[in-house]
């Protein structure tokens, strides 16, 4: 880096993120311009010492984490991004606590990869999976409560009294004998001197003591998102900066050949070189906009990959649609490998009630963020590489990154701006990140370049949520109880789409939503039918629940109307005896006003019915009920979704129930309107004209309730979608005497 690289937003000094050169980096961070302690920014030029070992284990490091400045402000590198579901004020709120710190003095930064950052149940280090606050919650306690123990020691010594003699209040420590009071940022000098505690030797909080822990704090990223301050990935600029644009080849696989047109593309005034990438094409310019326009008139002959090469790769042919595809799912035979079974399926079916079955599908669905993919790449004179990107995972991205630039993952610095949004999108997904184009083109042009994609090539390169295709049989006893069920998943799970798959294993992704559940059902038997997709496969939110508690809350109100019982009571009935799922279905049931199926007419004259579902994702609990009715046109209107949720305990509830009804709104987008369609092995949608989401007229009234039941905490940012869809999808079928097992539900003409 150069030392006079550009800043990005406002000075340091003034509390935000910049971009500094290295030799900035080290001398604000070590405080020799503002006199500042920093116990953090990860470079401190007084190293931080473990109290009794050399090896601190993530999350304990103090100075890896915090900065208290000397105007009392405290600056913390989160060790999870910031993309929109509030991490930030969560982190602040649970360190600040224990610190004594008023969380609205923080400054909150996405932390650079690094052991220290390991935080997730102490092994690694990912934002997503709705694991952040439920994996690191003590661990961001105790860090919190040693950095406060620093500070004691830190006043004890500069006043000659005993530790035990001090306490703290919000942002200063107090001699309890005279009444005197040292800032934090007075005595943050002298504790960074100090070794870091043991973490053995701090008390945390009693959770009646808590000042900041469950209360509705403002969030801490808004004010910077509201005056346009935020810097996102494409946001960032660097010193000679080229951009670029790409054109994908239009199925996954193909390989550029010849370029028709190249000379004329190279002649265009502001282009500055035409490349080709594994799997596309790229313009380098010194301004997006012409680097785009000339990617978009690149005449490509794009070549079929060889037999040997297509064994190794996704390939996508020339005949794949998804109409096909899913016959294919549907058509597949065999009773697959087994993910759990209780009792015997075998026997259960044998008795003197009913037996139903019937085949449920989920759709492929995009990402759709609006977050435009980007990354901008940097070679430095000194062999390091900086990039900045959107990210959900930097030392994963660091090491990756590494292998295709060259590189010791110590020579990458990973810098994760403020995320558009998380979806699963920003993992490493073979082919479907632009960082490789990012680190080819900056080698090969020997200046910083910013690749970004169009919304275009984003769609046309997105990894899709899996489709598949559930048979299921259901067995019910003589008085319409259900006894037996089982369900076969014939699918490609996401993680084994992107590790490999193990014939002798199921991926737990795949099934989850079919697996797990509470409901007291003696026989039961969920088993997975390993099918290769041709697409590229991810994560989406919720995962494997997003589309398979859908797929078996239909299925079990079915097995309501077989045996005559009210879906609502049959949960109930199954739930007897759960303490925790019996209460959280009756709050639901309460939140909306009394349970009630319908058919019935509403007030304003519309033919109107609910429906209820459950689901048990990333260690939370989750009950919703929706209320629907048909539209002239023959479309589903959704007018409230009321939502109970536990998640066993919680730290700020109004950062829960904005993710609650984040969840549920693109639980309603997925169920009505959401669906990635190819034919001849491309997608129709490149954008959203054909791809739509949920606009705000058919957005419905979502209410929530939050239930601590004290249990183990679980996740928010993902449990309260899955549950959306499947109470919807049984809405529907109440009111039309139709049952709906497949989504999306714009593409059925319906009629009460």
């Amino acid at each position: 880096m150069k030392d006079n690289d550009p800043v990005l937003m406002e000075d340091v000094a003034e509390g935000a993120p910049r971009n500094l050169s290295r030799r900035q980096f080290l001398v604000t961070s070590a405080g020799v311009a503002s006199g500042a302690l920093v116990i953090g920014m990860g470079i401190p030029l007084t190293p931080a010492r473990a109290a009794g070992t050399d090896q601190m284990a993530p999350g304990t490091n103090v100075p890896a984490f915090l900065e208290i400045r000397p105007d009392n402000r405290v600056r913390l590198l989160s060790p999870f991004n910031e993309g929109g579901q509030g991490i930030f004020t969560g982190m602040a709120q649970i360190v600040g606590e224990e610190l004594d710190a008023d969380p609205e003095s923080f400054i909150v930064e996405n932390a650079p990869a690094g052991h220290d950052y390991l935080v997730v149940f102490g092994k690694m280090r990912i934002t997503g999976g709705s694991l952040s606050t439920r994996s690191s919650y003590d661990t961001m306690r105790r860090l919190g409560a040693l950095g406060r123990q620093m500070l004691l020691e830190a006043a004890a010594a500069q006043l000659n009294v005993a530790v035990d003699s001090l306490t703290t209040e919000p942002g200063q420590v107090v001699h309890t004998v005279s009444g005197q009071k040292i800032a934090y940022g007075d005595l943050a000098k002298a504790a960074l001197d100090l070794p870091v505690p043991d973490p053995k030797s701090v008390k945390l909080k009693d959770p009646k003591d808590f000042r900041w822990i469950k209360q509705p704090f403002k969030r801490l990223d808004v004010p910077d998102k509201a005056t346009g301050k935020a810097i996102y990935a494409m946001d960032c600029k660097v010193e000679g900066m080229l951009h670029a644009a790409v054109q994908h080849a239009p199925r996954l696989g193909l390989k550029p050949g010849d370029i028709r047109n190249l000379a004329d593309v190279q002649a265009m005034k502001g282009v500055h070189s035409v490349h080709k990438l594994d799997g596309a094409v790229a313009v380098v310019a010194e301004r997006f906009w012409v680097a785009k326009l000339g990617a978009d008139a690149l005449q490509v002959d794009w070549q079929e990959p060889t037999e040997a090469e297509k064994a190794k790769i996704r390939y996508m042919p020339a005949d794949f649609s998804t109409e096909a595809f899913a016959r294919h799912l549907t058509e597949a035979k065999g009773d697959g490998t087994e993910a759990e079974s209780h009792g015997n399926i075998k026997t259960a079916f044998d008795g003197p009630g009913k037996v139903i079955s019937a085949t449920y599908h989920s759709q492929y669905v995009h990402h759709a963020q609006l977050e435009p993919a980007s990354t901008l790449a940097r070679f430095n004179a000194d062999g390091t590489l900086d990039i900045w990107l959107p990210n959900q995972a930097p030392e994963q991205f660091q090491a990756q990154i590494a292998k295709v630039a060259g590189l010791k993952p110590e020579q990458v610095n990973v810098n994760s701006p403020l995320l558009g949004g998380f979806f699963g999108r920003h993992f490493l997904y073979p082919g479907a990140n632009p960082y490789p184009q990012a680190v080819a083109l900056a080698k090969a042009v020997g200046r910083p370049v910013k690749v970004i994609w169009t919304r275009e090539q984003e769609f046309l390169r997105d990894p899709l949520r899996p489709m598949a295709a559930v048979r299921f049989r259901g067995a019910l006893d003589a008085s319409g109880m259900p006894v037996a069920i089982e369900a076969i998943s014939a699918t490609e799970g996401p993680s084994e789409a992107l590790r490999g798959h193990n014939p002798k294993k199921v991926d737990s992704n795949a099934v989850e939503g079919l697996t797990g559940k509470a409901y007291a059902i003696p026989n039961r038997r969920i088993a997975q039918i390993y099918v290769k997709n041709p697409t590229s496969l991810a994560y989406w939110r919720s995962v494997g629940h997003s589309m398979n508690d859908f797929l078996y809350e239909g299925f079990l109100d079915e097995m309501a109307d077989a045996g005559g019982k009210d879906p609502y009571d049959l949960r109930m009935t199954l739930l007897k005896g759960n303490a925790r799922l019996t209460n959280l279905l009756k709050a639901v049931g309460d939140l909306s006003g009394g349970w009630k199926r319908g058919p019935f007419t509403a007030p304003d004259g519309t033919r109107r019915a609910r429906g209820v579902a459950m689901a048990s994702p990333f260690g939370s609990e989750a009950a919703a009920i929706a209320e629907v009715s048909i539209d002239p046109a023959g479309k589903v209107v959704v007018h409230d979704v009321w939502e109970a949720i536990d998640p066993g305990s919680i730290v700020n509830p109004a950062l829960v129930k904005l993710q609650a009804m984040s969840a549920a709104t693109l639980g309603v987008s997925q169920v009505l309107m959401e669906e990635v369609i190819y034919k001849t092995g491309e997608p129709e949608a490149r954008n959203y004209d054909l791809y739509p989401i949920l606009p705000p007229d058919r957005a419905p009234r979502i209410h929530v309730r939050i239930v601590e039941s004290g249990a183990q905490m679980g996740g928010v940012g993902e449990p309260p979608l899955p549950a959306v869809p499947a109470a919807i999808g049984n809405a529907v079928s109440h009111l039309t005497g139709k049952r709906v097992r497949s989504m999306p539900l714009d593409k059925l003409t319906l009629a009460t």
